[in-house]
């Protein structure tokens, strides 16, 4: 008992500690779901898929489209396909987010910063998105 008691409170410190990033994402969940895409509540996420928000997605960095991002508990992806393609590999991203809170963007663009210092990629070389896809594609 007292260990369930222990790992909700975790969870909810968790979903508090990334809510100033969490709650401006509600945003572009509610557009998407309001422009002809949708919204869930999957194992204690939001998700959000197409719409504006997809189509954003898709044009928002020119020849880099994004297949799907997580700010927060919210992860938000370019259609329903991405989304279940991307779910493992952005449920990393919501757990990072729960350790680091609104210091993590801070902290994920000096990891992609220190990758590309050190010659690598600044987007597959940075350490967050290597245990992202160390659960997503084991075999990279």
């Amino acid at each position: 008992m007292a260990r369930h008691v222990g790992s909700t409170l975790l969870r909810l410190g968790g979903y508090f500690w990334a809510s100033p990033i969490s709650l401006p994402a509600l945003l572009p969940a509610w557009l998407a779901a309001r422009s002809g895409g949708f919204w869930q509540v999957r194992d204690g996420v939001l998700e959000a898929a197409g719409g504006w928000t997809g189509l954003l997605l898709q044009k928002l960095l020119p020849g880099f489209p994004i297949a799907a991002i997580t700010l927060g508990h919210v992860v938000l992806a370019s259609c329903p396909e991405m989304l279940e393609r991307t779910r493992r590999h952005e449920r990393v991203h919501v757990a990072q987010y729960g350790r680091w809170g609104p210091l993590f963007p801070f902290a994920y663009a000096l990891a992609s910063l220190l990758a590309w210092a050190q010659g690598r990629p600044p987007y597959r070389g940075n350490c967050f998105e290597v245990e992202a896809y160390r659960v997503d594609d084991p075999g990279c």
